[in-house]
């Protein structure tokens, strides 16, 4: 049943997926989007002319804002983290302090609410099945890679904050759940990304740039989708106590393949061009969501070519304003 009359925190609520969020919950429900507007997707959305949402800027490194705002509560989904290779690359600590502190004050400000909340949605990510990760599911062993390389900071980070959210559940009653999204893309997205980055030099009619040879797997997950993963996580009873896989196998495909599809897609004139790929990266990632199908009825509906072609179409409208 949808969420209504409910008071709904998003932390990271002017991100990309806060935003998509807040939009879907808004018009039945009290929404509070915190956020210290490093990444800012809500200044291009009418979402602060609604009567129902509230901005509320602020950090999760400061457990009074947080305090404050969540008081009264039912629901707080905790989308704010620090990601992207090239940030969490350039920033290995700031990236710990936000994701693995500020998961800590979430959760505690949530304690502090007291009676009122009745489900807090952590964000951890697909990053906690390291580098090879096929047909994955939420028992499937974390694997990290080797310490000192900075790329798995942002893996282990968000896998703290998913094990913290679980003792909170566990060992206080708080009621929480974790949700792994797998490489999200759509409308709206401001931050890093292939997509984001393929899409944006096809329009100026730049070459494709791949990092690597190419052959890296991605299975990718439209933003829609993810939020109605989300909302089932809010609503589910089934839930509580529990983590899921978010994502789409059947949108599984190479970089070089997806560089392909938004060339055909856009027009591009340009060429795909390769480049030595300067970081370590992910191989091959793709989910298996039957816990989520079975357990909260989650069901991916919108495939890679549909997803890009309504992508590419915000981007071109963004681009023409």
């Amino acid at each position: 049943m949808a969420l209504t009359g409910k008071k709904i925190v998003i932390t990271g609520g002017a991100g990309f997926i806060g935003t998509t969020l807040a939009r879907r919950l808004v018009d039945d429900n009290e929404v509070v989007a915190l956020d210290n507007l490093h990444r800012d997707t809500l200044g291009g959305t009418t979402l602060a002319e609604h009567p129902n949402f509230t901005f509320a800027e602020g950090d999760v490194l400061d457990s009074e804002r947080l305090t404050d705002v969540f008081r009264g509560a039912t629901h707080i989904v905790h989308c704010a983290g620090i990601a992207g290779v090239d940030t969490v690359l350039a920033s290995p600590v700031r990236t710990m302090r936000v994701n693995v502190i500020g998961t800590y004050n979430v959760l505690e400000a949530a304690l502090r609410s007291g009676d009122t909340i009745e489900r807090l949605v952590d964000f951890s990510t697909s990053e906690v099945f390291g580098q090879h990760a096929f047909n994955v599911h939420e028992a499937h062993v974390t694997t990290i890679g080797s310490v000192g390389e900075a790329r798995w900071t942002y893996a282990v980070s968000k896998l703290a904050g998913e094990h913290m959210a679980h003792a909170y559940h566990a060992e206080l009653k708080l009621p929480t759940t974790s949700v792994r999204p797998f490489n999200v893309y759509g409308p709206g997205q401001v931050g890093g990304g292939a997509i984001r980055a393929f899409i944006e030099a096809a329009l100026a009619g730049r070459d494709l740039t791949i990092h690597g040879d190419g052959s890296q797997i991605r299975a990718w997950l439209y933003v829609d989708d993810m939020v109605n993963g989300t909302l089932l996580a809010l609503e589910s009873p089934n839930a509580v106590g529990e983590s899921f896989n978010i994502g789409n196998a059947r949108s599984a495909v190479t970089i070089h393949d997806l560089a392909q599809r938004v060339k055909r897609l856009s027009g591009c004139p340009g060429v795909i061009v390769f480049h030595p790929l300067h970081y370590t990266d992910v191989e091959l990632r793709i989910p298996n969501v039957d816990k989520a199908r079975e357990l909260l009825g989650f069901e991916a509906e919108v495939d890679l070519d549909e997803g890009l072609e309504r992508t590419i179409a915000w981007y071109r409208e963004r681009l023409a304003t």
